[in-house]
């Protein structure tokens, strides 16, 4: 923006002259979850911030009645919702459907635009950069729950170029949040297939159903490896699985790591940190399963604090306490804390395979976490967990078909 000349004003100067142009959500007990209903009137909840640009999610809803009572808290398509409790700094754009209007809960804030000073979408690029983010947090009123309201809303300083160059800007970050939102989307695709031939092949032994139900061939499948699939099944502790594929304990197919924090009082393990350095909560912001890099690093000599060291890209991670169960193959070296369980994929069974074996697994790992305080799953309980291993070829053309899926996945994050 340093091309334009730029005017500084308060956001307020830019809200359409229009009664509650400029409004918080309902009041105390004038909104409860107990007027929540199964359609009407979407209300906007922080679950319905932070995916984007828009305004989107999982709604609750209240009857067309209850939302005339709100009328006054009302967002219409092109209007800008804020979190004012909760996340601080969420910001997004109601969007031009399904619904014609909703309902801003009270932990939000809306504002309509008028749209001869300002373009919504420029301000939505406004508030959500890392300066005016840090800004919003730095001034949240600390008394209670940290929280912003409506005064400090109108207050906030904005910088304005003229509306075309706003326009242009917004035109830009547009594009490339487009392009951003197509790469997410063909990514999740990616996951979800590969999740499903794991399934189909390994999981509901579909190929094997298939041939001893006397078909030739199965979709997706080479001919070669279908006609080397045995035709009947034979029972394990696990149930019915196909004849000469085995069953063993995952921790006897790849090695299972656990991890440690360095002192964080000592900066040698800190400072200059070269090394990425997971904890669950670099897991809990991945929208896809592949971890590539982390909040924190930490340096050579905090890395020998760790016995597991630095896993080699691939491994496999998964958190095993706060929560169980975010999973991630690691697309770099990394160091992990304590709160994760990693499998080196060393043995007969890839990374992709392992990953998809987790995520179908998870209601058995679950079962085997422990605690009084929150759930956590030992290596030891872990260890144990079956896990089919079919023949090397079988495997070996499910990481043909797989792998390049996952190799595209990692490109579109």
């Amino acid at each position: 923006m340093s091309g334009f000349s730029k005017e500084i004003v308060r956001f307020e100067t830019l809200a359409a002259d229009s009664r509650n142009a400029l409004v918080g959500g309902p009041f105390g007990s004038n909104l409860v979850s107990n007027d929540y209903v199964d359609s009407g009137v979407p209300v906007i909840r922080g679950q319905n911030m932070g995916h984007g640009r828009w305004v989107d999610g999982n709604f609750a809803f209240v009857s067309d009645e209850k939302a005339e009572s709100l009328r006054a808290n009302w967002a219409r398509p092109g209007d800008i919702v804020f979190t004012q409790r909760g996340t601080l700094g969420q910001v997004a754009i109601v969007p031009a459907g399904p619904w014609d209007r909703y309902v801003v809960s009270q932990s939000q804030m809306k504002a309509t635009i008028d749209p001869k000073k300002a373009d919504p979408l420029f301000i939505y690029y406004f508030f959500s950069n890392p300066v005016e983010q840090q800004y919003i947090l730095a001034n949240a009123i600390q008394t209670g729950v940290p929280h912003s309201n409506l005064t400090q809303l109108r207050a906030h300083p904005i910088s304005v170029p003229p509306l075309e160059a706003q326009r242009e800007i917004a035109a830009v970050l547009g594009g490339l949040d487009d392009k951003i939102e197509q790469n997410q989307c063909t990514a999740l695709t990616l996951e979800q297939l590969s999740s499903s031939i794991f399934r189909a092949w390994f999981v509901d032994f579909e190929p094997i159903k298939a041939k001893v139900a006397g078909a030739t061939s199965f979709p997706s499948m080479p001919q070669a490896v279908f006609d080397s699939l045995p035709d009947r099944f034979v029972d394990s502790d696990i149930g019915p699985v196909p004849a000469s594929w085995d069953v063993k304990a995952i921790g006897d197919v790849v090695t299972v790591k656990g991890g440690a924090t360095p002192s964080t009082k000592n900066m040698e393990y800190w400072e200059g940190g070269s090394h990425w350095w997971a904890t669950p909560k670099d897991m809990s912001r991945l929208r896809h399963p592949v971890l590539l890099s982390t909040e924190r690093r930490i340096t050579e000599a905090g890395v020998r604090c760790i016995s597991s060291g630095l896993l080699p890209a691939r491994s496999v991670l998964m958190s095993s306490r706060a929560p169980v169960g975010y999973l991630a193959i690691a697309g770099v070296p990394t160091a992990i804390n304590q709160g994760f369980i990693a499998m080196i994929c060393d043995g007969p069974l890839p990374s992709t395979y392992v990953l998809q074996w987790a995520n179908a697994s998870m209601d058995a790992i679950h079962a085997r976490a422990s605690g009084t305080t929150f759930p956590e799953i030992s290596k030891k309980n872990f260890r144990p967990l079956p896990v089919v291993v079919p023949p090397p070829n079988v495997m070996a053309a499910f990481q043909d078909v797989v792998d390049p899926l996952f190799e595209s996945m990692v490109a579109a994050v």
